[in-house]
């Protein structure tokens, strides 16, 4: 049997996907060009005559209470050549990550005009994962080392959950990241609802500032733990409503629903060991969609609106 589908949702769907093409063609033309710093391979080559010409050009790269004798010695430390060697291989050619990085930043101009931007400095940085990626008004600095692939034997040592995002895809996303947590305004964060909203936010700044990069890859899920949260959306739904959580300001909810983790924490063997960790986080992303779906709100107005104003109104209903 054919399935034949009704003529008004075929022309909708085609209108809808002309008007994003049409955007995302006047948004290339912003046609940003950034120029990569290679902070990583400078220090890998330099020498004890030519380290205060990079300290001159890079001043902030340099603690001032270290002598010049240290910085020559972590050059030449074992682990450091290994570092250097490991990042030089995976990353020779950053033409694919550079470009990824110059259609976000049309997206940041397009969508905030005063956007300028930054100097893109990459670095190694002792494998510090949590801290991979930083970034100011007018640097970002992005430590290659934590990058160099899920399975590479630097991170042995770290959680399954935790390495699953160390690898070059991510470099764009956890830039895209950065970005939201300096632009998205809201209070301090009381309750799990507020939680959910906040990083719901990020996440669909995501979805607009980097929407040539998967869904799986936005919330730093695989795809198989994205088809789980879509899967569960309902159910998920019903526990946090049932169990009365959406107003519980319980400091204990944040690790079990927000925070990185293995899985979930309903407390139900059967649900727990299969589910990815941070719903909390997914389900704030669905909920601020329906809103931005509901409701006529720029992007700027909306990382700007008070949580419970986007929940009443965002009319949400989970998938079934």
């Amino acid at each position: 049997m054919r399935l034949v589908l009704p003529v008004f949702f075929v022309f909708s769907t085609l209108i809808s996907c002309n008007k994003d093409d049409k955007l995302e063609d006047e948004i290339a033309r912003i046609n940003t060009d950034i120029e990569v710093e290679r902070f990583d391979r400078l220090f890998a080559t330099v020498s004890s005559e030519s380290l205060s010409s990079l300290k001159a050009s890079y001043p902030f790269m340099f603690s001032e209470k270290y002598s010049d004798t240290f910085w020559l010695d972590k050059r030449a430390d074992t682990l450091q050549v290994q570092l250097f060697g490991e990042v030089h291989k995976s990353f020779s050619d950053f033409e694919d990550v550079e470009l990824e990085i110059e259609d976000l930043f049309n997206h940041l101009k397009y969508y905030f005009s005063e956007f300028r931007s930054p100097r893109i400095i990459t670095v190694t940085n002792d494998v510090d994962y949590r801290n991979r990626v930083i970034v100011t008004d007018t640097i970002a600095v992005i430590a290659l080392d934590a990058y160099l692939g899920s399975n590479h034997e630097f991170y042995g040592a770290i959680p399954r959950y935790q390495r699953n995002d160390l690898k070059k895809e991510q470099i764009v996303v956890d830039l895209a990241t950065k970005y939201s947590e300096k632009l998205i305004f809201q209070p301090k964060r009381k309750s799990l609802l507020d939680e959910m909203i906040y990083f719901g936010k990020q996440l669909y700044f995501k979805d607009v500032v980097i929407p040539f990069k998967s869904e799986a890859e936005r919330i730093g899920y695989s795809e198989s733990e994205l088809d789980w949260a879509r899967a569960n959306e309902d159910y998920i739904w019903r526990y946090f409503v049932e169990h009365e959580l959406l107003y519980s300001t319980d400091s204990k909810l944040p690790s079990r629903f927000i925070n990185p983790a293995p899985f979930t924490k309903f407390y139900l063997e059967e649900i727990d060991t299969g589910s990815p960790g941070r719903l909390g986080q997914y389900i704030g992303w669905q909920i601020v969609r329906a809103y931005m779906n509901n409701n006529d709100v720029s992007l700027r107005d909306m990382i700007a609106k008070d949580p419970m104003e986007i929940f009443n109104k965002s009319k949400f209903k989970p998938r079934r």
